[in-house]
Parts: C-alpha cells; sequence; structure tokens
C-alpha cells in the first residue's frame, strides 16, 4: 500500500513495546524496529489465544507549570481492614424492579425467622449482590426463604434464596491503593459501593449513579410535563493511597405528577382543557402517544386502591365510541363502549368522552383507560431527548458558578450525613467530610502562528490569555482566495431582503480581506429559494453552470430541514462547500460573527488558519507522527432502531492543523469501532499521500469510551491500529499511544485560593492540570481543564492512557493535549478536548445530518448529544422513504463523503 518514501525514510528505530507482549518471529522490515506482533491476521483468534494488553503505569508525575491549590469534590473514605462477605440473591419472580428487590429483602431481613442476620444489617444492590460485615450462620449452602409483602388487595408472595460467593478481601485493596499490587480488586470496591448506595437508595430514587428527591422549596418546569429534580451524584474512586468518594450536585428531567388530562394540554400547548371541545386530530394523537407511550400511570377512579399500569398506546377514538369484549354474568360476551361502561359499573359518567383513552399493560388484554381517571405516577425519570427550548431552561436552573456549586457540594455532604448512616457504621467505614486539597499546575499555553504576506509582513504570533486570543490585525497562516462563489437564500424575502445580502456581502468581503482569505467581486448567482426538494436540482444547476464555483453560501431561516438537506448534497453528492448563515445573522451581521464564518471557510477550502509556533511543540514532532481522533455517537436515548456512528479522523500535516475523516455507521449501541482497521488504514495511506511520509508515531485520542468498556476497546482496537499497518506494509511498526478522553464524569476542581479564581464563573484557570491526589493509584491518567469556563462550573477533561509505545513523560503528553487544544478551527479560543477528537466528534454528528429521512421520522433529527459543537439546525429531508432505505449498505453509502468534499475539512 505504501509505495517506497521519496525521501528514503525508513524512521527512526522505534523504542521496543512494553514487556507483556511477546515478541513474534523476526520479519522483514527495518533493523532495529521491533519484530512483528503475532496474531494480526485478518481473522482474530479466539480470545484466549491473544496477548492482553494492559494499561501501562505512570512515568511520572508532572512539574512544568505553575502551582495552583485547588480542591476536589473528593471525600476520603476511611476504610476498616479485613474481609466483607459477599452473598448470592434470587428472588423468583425474578422480574421486579430494584425498588420491590429491595423492600423484600428489608422485610426479610426485619422478619428473619430463621435468625440467620442476628442483629447484622445486611447491604444489598437490588440486583443479586448481598454482602455482611461477618458470616452468616449458613456455611457453603443455599437456603431458601419465604418473603410476604402486604399488596393493593392481595398480598404478594416471594420464594428467596441466599448462597455464599466469596469473602472479599479489603487487605487486597489497601495493597493496591498503595501501589504494591498492579490490579485494582473490584471486587472489594464494587463492596464498598453497595454499603455506601444502600442507604440513599431506600431515602431517594435513584438514576444511574445518583440519587433524586421530589422537588420541595423549588419548582422549576421545563413544559411538556416535564420538570427538574435536584439530586447528588456518588461514586467510590480509587486513588493514591486512600478511596474516594465522589460526590457532585447533579439535575435531571423528571414527570410532573399531575393528572394525565393536564399532562396532555402540557404536551399539546392547550392553555385549558375546556378548550380542548373536539377530539383530538391524528397530529395531536400522535404527539401526545409518543409522550405518553412507556410512562407509568395510576388510577384514581377506585378510591384507595391506586393501582398502577404502563400506557402502551393511546386509541384511535374516543371514550364514547371505543369499545372492547365485555364478559357479563350470563357468560356471553358483548361489545360494549369504555364511556357506557364507566357509568353503568363505576357510576361515573365521563366529563371528556370526546378523548381518546390509554390503553395499558400487555396490547393484547385491551384494557382501556379514559384519561380522566389516570394520574401520572411521580419520581419518573425523562430519558426522551429534551427540546431545544426545554434544554436551554435546564441549563439556566441548573447553572452555578463554581464557588456556589463548591457551597452546594458542601451543604449536601453536611446535610446527607454519611457518617450518621447505620449500614456504614456497621461496616466500620467513615468519610471525611472537607474536600480534598490537591496540588494542581497551570500549563503555560502554545504561542499560535498566522501568515503574513510573504516579505511584505513577518509572520504574526498570538499568545493565549486565559484560553482566548485575538485574530484582529493578523492574517490566515494559509488563506485561500475566493474567486468563484454563489449565495442561496432559503429564507422568504419579506424576512431577508436583497439590501440585507447586499450588505451581508460586502461586510463579509471587508472581514474576510482582514484575515488574508480575499473574497473577490460580487457572487456569480444570488436567488431566493423555498424547500429542501429545491437544494439538489439548484446545486447541480451550480456545479454545471460555474466549474470554478468554490463556494455555496446558504442562508437559512432558522431551524429548517434545508440544512440537512444542504449538507447530504453538498458532503456526500456533489462534493460542494457549503457555508451555512442564518437569516438573522445576515439581516444583523457582527464583526464577531463574521469573523468566525471565515474561519469556517478558509478551511473548507482547503486553506490553514493558524498552527502551533513550531519551536516550541513537543519531542514527538521530531519525527513523522499522525494523530487521530476516534467517536462513537449512539442515537437518543429510547431509540432503538438507528444505528450507532463510528468517525475517525487523521491530521495530514506536521502543525497539525489539516485533518482528514472517515466515518461508518455500526451496529446500534456499538461502543467498539467495529471497522477501525480499515479506517485507519484509510488515513494512513491519505497521511503519505498529503506528506510522502510514513508516521513513525500514532498519537490516537479515543472519545466516547466509559471506565467499564476500557479493556474490550482496548483489545479490540489496539490491535486493529496495529493490524492497518502491517496490512500497508510487512515489518512497519509505528509506535502508537492511546489515550481515551473522558468528559462524562462527576470530578470538579475549585481554587483553594480566591484570588486565582477566573471570570465572573470563578473558574479554575484555563490549563489546569492535576495528576496527584485524586488520580489512579497506579495507572496513567491526569485532569486537564483546557479551556476558560464561560458559565456554570467548568468540566476538567479526564485523561486515561491504555497503551504507550512512546515512552512519553506526564510533562510530554500533558503539554501535547493542552497544545492540541489550542488548534480547534472553529474559534480563537482552547476547546475542552484535543482538537482531533472534537473534529471526529463533528463528523459523526455531521454523518447523523447525512442519514435523516424525513418520510420516516417527522421528529427534529438533533443528532448525537449537545456539546459546545452542536448545531444549530434540526430535522432533515431526503430519502423516499423505502425499507430499502434502512438497509446497512444503503446507510453505509449515504455517510460516505464524496471524494472532493474529503480532501477539505467538510466537517468544520
Amino acid at each position: 500500500m505504501f509505495q517506497p518514501p521519496s525521501s528514503g525514510l525508513g524512521g527512526p528505530p522505534v523504542p521496543p513495546g512494553p514487556p507483556g507482549v511477546p515478541p513474534g518471529p523476526p520479519g522483514p522490515g527495518p533493523p532495529g524496529a521491533r519484530p512483528p506482533i503475532p496474531n494480526l491476521v485478518p481473522m482474530m483468534p479466539p480470545a484466549h489465544e491473544q496477548a492482553e494488553f494492559t494499561c501501562p503505569s505512570r512515568p511520572n508525575h508532572g512539574t512544568e507549570g505553575r502551582a495552583i491549590m485547588l480542591r476536589a469534590n473528593h471525600f476520603q473514605i476511611c476504610m476498616p481492614r479485613g474481609h466483607i462477605h459477599h452473598y448470592d440473591v434470587s428472588i423468583v419472580p425474578d422480574k421486579c424492579p430494584r425498588r420491590v428487590n429491595r423492600e423484600i429483602i428489608e422485610t426479610m431481613v426485619q422478619v428473619d425467622t430463621k435468625k440467620l442476620f442476628i442483629g447484622q444489617k445486611p447491604v444489598f444492590d437490588g440486583r443479586k449482590n448481598m454482602y455482611t460485615r461477618d458470616p452468616l450462620p449458613i456455611g457453603r449452602d443455599k437456603i431458601e426463604l419465604e418473603v410476604t409483602l402486604p399488596g393493593e388487595g392481595k398480598d404478594r408472595v416471594f420464594n428467596t434464596s441466599l448462597k455464599w460467593v466469596a469473602q472479599v478481601s479489603l487487605y487486597a485493596l489497601e495493597e493496591a491503593l498503595e501501589g504494591r499490587t498492579r490490579s485494582i480488586p473490584l471486587d472489594a470496591i464494587q463492596a464498598l459501593d453497595v454499603v455506601m448506595r444502600h442507604m440513599p437508595s431506600m431515602m431517594y430514587t435513584p438514576v444511574g449513579r445518583s440519587f433524586f428527591s421530589q422537588p420541595e422549596g423549588y419548582y422549576h418546569p421545563l413544559g411538556g410535563g416535564r420538570e427538574v429534580w435536584f439530586g447528588f451524584h456518588q461514586s467510590v474512586r480509587p486513588s493514591q493511597w486512600k478511596m474516594m468518594l465522589n460526590i457532585d450536585v447533579s439535575a435531571t428531567a423528571f414527570y410532573k405528577a399531575q393528572p394525565v388530562i393536564e399532562f396532555m394540554c402540557e404536551v399539546l400547548d392547550v392553555k385549558e382543557i375546556s378548550e380542548q371541545k373536539r377530539p383530538l386530530t391524528d397530529s395531536q394523537r400522535v404527539k401526545f402517544t409518543k409522550e405518553i407511550k412507556g410512562l407509568k400511570i395510576e388510577i384514581t377512579h377506585c378510591g384507595q386502591m391506586k393501582r398502577k399500569y404502563r400506557v402502551c398506546n393511546v386509541t384511535r377514538r374516543p371514550a364514547q365510541t371505543q369499545t372492547f369484549p365485555l364478559q357479563l354474568e350470563s357468560g356471553q360476551t358483548v361489545e360494549c363502549t369504555v364511556a357506557k361502561y364507566f357509568l353503568d359499573k363505576h357510576r361515573k359518567r365521563l366529563l371528556y368522552p370526546h378523548l381518546p383513552c390509554l390503553q395499558v399493560g400487555q396490547e393484547h388484554r385491551h384494557t382501556y383507560l379514559p384519561l380522566e381517571v389516570c394520574n401520572v405516577v411521580r419520581g419518573q425519570r425523562c430519558i426522551k431527548k429534551l427540546t431545544d427550548m426545554q434544554t436551554s431552561t435546564m441549563i439556566k436552573a441548573t447553572a452555578r458558578s463554581a464557588p456556589d456549586r463548591e457551597k452546594e457540594i458542601n451543604n449536601l455532604v453536611h446535610k446527607v450525613n454519611f457518617n450518621e448512616d447505620p449500614y456504614m457504621q456497621e461496616f466500620g467505614i467513615s468519610i471525611n467530610s472537607t474536600m480534598t486539597e490537591v496540588k494542581g499546575r497551570v500549563l503555560p499555553p502554545p504561542k499560535i502562528q498566522y501568515g503574513g504576506r510573504s516579505g511584505f509582513q513577518t509572520k504574526q504570533q498570538a499568545i493565549p490569555n486565559q484560553g482566548v486570543w485575538d485574530m484582529r490585525g493578523k492574517e490566515f497562516h494559509t488563506g485561500v482566495e475566493i474567486r468563484t462563489w454563489a449565495i442561496a437564500c432559503f429564507a422568504p424575502q419579506r424576512t431577508c431582503r436583497e439590501e440585507a445580502l447586499r450588505n451581508f456581502t460586502a461586510q463579509l468581503q471587508k472581514i474576510s480581506s482582514d484575515a488574508g482569505m480575499p473574497i473577490l467581486g460580487q457572487p456569480v448567482f444570488c436567488k431566493y429559494a423555498t424547500g429542501p426538494e429545491q437544494v439538489e436540482p439548484m446545486f447541480r444547476y451550480l456545479k454545471n453552470q460555474w466549474q470554478e464555483l468554490q463556494l455555496v453560501v446558504v442562508v437559512l431561516p432558522g431551524k429548517t430541514p434545508v440544512y440537512a438537506e444542504v449538507k447530504r448534497v453538498g458532503d456526500t453528492v456533489l462534493g460542494m462547500a457549503t457555508q451555512c448563515v442564518q437569516a438573522k445573522n445576515v439581516n444583523k451581521t457582527s464583526p464577531q460573527t463574521l469573523s468566525n464564518l471565515c474561519l469556517k471557510i478558509n478551511v473548507k477550502l482547503g486553506g490553514v488558519n493558524n498552527i502551533l509556533v513550531p519551536s516550541i511543540r513537543p519531542r514527538v514532532f521530531n519525527e513523522p507522527v499522525i494523530f487521530l481522533g476516534a467517536d462513537v455517537t449512539h442515537p437518543p436515548a429510547g431509540d432503538n432502531k438507528k444505528p450507532s456512528i463510528a468517525a475517525l479522523v487523521g491530521s495530514m500535516d506536521a502543525h497539525p492543523s489539516r485533518y482528514a475523516a472517515t466515518v461508518r455507521v455500526q451496529h446500534h449501541r456499538q461502543d467498539i469501532i467495529q471497522d477501525l482497521g480499515n479506517m485507519v488504514k484509510e488515513l494512513l495511506v491519505q497521511f503519505y499521500k498529503a506528506t510522502r511520509f510514513k508516521p513513525s508515531r500514532i498519537v490516537f485520542y479515543r472519545d466516547g469510551v466509559s471506565e467499564g468498556q476500557f479493556m474490550p476497546v482496548l483489545q479490540h482496537e489496539l490491535r486493529a491500529v496495529r493490524h492497518a499497518c502491517m496490512m500497508l506494509e510487512v515489518g512497519y511498526q509505528p509506535g502508537i499511544t492511546f489515550i481515551v478522553v473522558q468528559k462524562r464524569h462527576h470530578t470538579r476542581l475549585f481554587c483553594a485560593d480566591k484570588r486565582e479564581q477566573i471570570g465572573r464563573s470563578g473558574n479554575i484557570p484555563a490549563g489546569t492540570t492535576v495528576d496527584v491526589g485524586i488520580t489512579h493509584p497506579t495507572e496513567f491518567d491526569f485532569f486537564l481543564c483546557s479551556h476558560a469556563g464561560i458559565q456554570g462550573t467548568s468540566r476538567p477533561s479526564h485523561y486515561h492512557v491504555l497503551w504507550d509505545d512512546n515512552h512519553f513523560t506526564a510533562d510530554e503528553l500533558q503539554q501535547l493535549t493542552y497544545q492540541l487544544c489550542h488548534t480547534y478551527v472553529r474559534c480563537t479560543r482552547s476547546v475542552s478536548i484535543p482538537a482531533p477528537a472534537y473534529y471526529a466528534h463533528l463528523v459523526a454528528f455531521r454523518a447523523r445530518y447525512h442519514l435523516v429521512e424525513k418520510e420516516h421520522d417527522s421528529s427534529k433529527y438533533s443528532p448525537g448529544y449537545s456539546e459546545e459543537g452542536a448545531s444549530e439546525y434540526g430535522e432533515g429531508s431526503h430519502l423516499s422513504g423505502s425499507s430499502e432505505d434502512r438497509t446497512p449498505a444503503s446507510m453505509a453509502r449515504a455517510v460516505q463523503v464524496h471524494q472532493d468534499a474529503g480532501r477539505v475539512m467538510y466537517f468544520a
């Protein structure tokens, strides 16, 4: 695949791999290179034959940067010694929710007919695992018990059994924390976690690793039947020398406990139920069904017996005509309407017989309930995606400046009062109620180099201050000259007049010229258009009419399916550079918005905005190196059909500033990138074509991996990257560094000294790094807050090195990571994760738009999770909606970008 490089680059000898990877037979390849790795045949051998990869140890602690004292929301756990006893619990019937399982075990311990617990307080995780401080008097035998819970109407009987599993050693955990053993005993961590979650799980509503309680003293409605609940996150974390409890305040959306009639009014934007005099229209019913399906409701027409049901559907017909088969006392079955049944059986004349019924329980049982006898059950979390409006309300209700958040966390720790928890006392666990102080360092920012007309002006440099710098008075490092361009305005003429378009053009030309990206002359084409169906014909016409056309500026009227169609046609069908702009930004131009547009346009046409000043880059740049960023985005919660999207980007120059992308659709909610080998191979070949060098090092930033997935992802993906190298050339073995980037965690850092706080939000300075005190006892990880927090409390990104052939020191990798956060082309600020990881996210996000189908899914497809780079447009357009459009092959085709788009950063 690689032709011999023109420069005769064989690459310097690559350092040998870490111990634990068996050397293969000596193969061809440059002298001194690492021997090929065995097992890299295209078909992966069974797991037991594979060499397992293990994470590298921490090489050292970083020393670069100025010292800063911080407080972290980690609270030290004082642990007992000795053992904890682990029992397996089985409950029949086994389909109960955790809450019920907890009641069963609680009742079993209280009744304790067989005198098993003798004053012990066991803890239980709500599923299968029970722990006790001392062994129960049952030895290794399985013991069966019957437990009765009082039910509504009749008691419920459960058969439970207990069996000893193991004794969990807390001594082994202590050894690991003190760094005497490499592997952390997960069984001990799980046991501690269950002990510390037992009491809160009974007092609050658990959601994932967080606990919520119903609003008291505050009310934050979100609309659509939803409201904000506040709570706290709690997780047990190993760190150097000690166990920590990570505590954070959190908030999430719950459904309001209210009559279903009121819920329906909120969902359908009906002010008063009296306004809804007619039966629901089809579109109203579909909207209502979408929101209420899957929710639990309770009935109000049977006195104290408030039976609960889950909604499976909403009837097409109103209660006055919806019938069901009613069995009479005589044994014969007649069709009876719901309204008549309620009048005859419950003496209840329905107030709203013209409204539909809820179908509850199992579909085939035909159980119908009029809306007016149902209430939404309290404490149901909303897992469906929030609307943009709800998201913005949620952020306003929950954003807290760093000092305020610190106060809230401290108040919470005092309120929850862990040390009074009888279960923790039973196991001899206590908690230090003050935040952990840690030493951090603020890394120096890199210098950013801009261009200048050669000979005419020296190259300009910018020095970031608090994660931000200014481009005024500077020109792009490599600006593109735009000679042939067009405008397509999809906003109606009355809201975006020709005069506004003219003014916008003039202002854009002024700013772009200052930035060294001259837009010469008027657009060759400027026309109004209406819907998504006009996009492809118009773009084809433009492409045929002006072969030299470089750019189409598309004006959009806010949220519209036109956006997805513009990107589908531009990126995947015709390979044309498109830049969308909102009509409101055309009508009222600002230098900031125009300047941001130029940042995007320049890279979409193959320009380079700026580079890191070469002389201050880390040692890894001394040889050809490729930076890869990877991300997998899953469809929104509640969707169980759409595919997941895997994206990979790779740097294409030495700065690194230009990136190329490759993307795949893969199995729904699959975390591991299935086709990574071929994707890496594609980018390595492109790198070689662009630079005439083979990378001797690969630095791989992987986003979108949770802690539980570290090992499976490493085993599969590291092998895939190595395999890609071997497929290109036998014996080609660049050193690989594999780093996982995590933003979805609950560690927050606060300045210990008020004078260090930055800005109105009082956050830690950009560049703050921590690799002691709250990090892993033995492995190579660190926290880095690379961006300036504007609103709320900054979330530092967490980096965990899963593999490192390149033997980075802590300082080298931390500096490199921080510098890469300054190379993101869409803004002149340092962002929260390295550019390659951010670009992978943008590529996956864009691929969602390439997949959008208007016939199947009229819901606004706001792809991916909304992050700093989230797009402002939703909904989509094309495809005829036949079932062929849903086949894996057609979806794979839909996300493949046109080769002309693939040569530039179309995703910017």
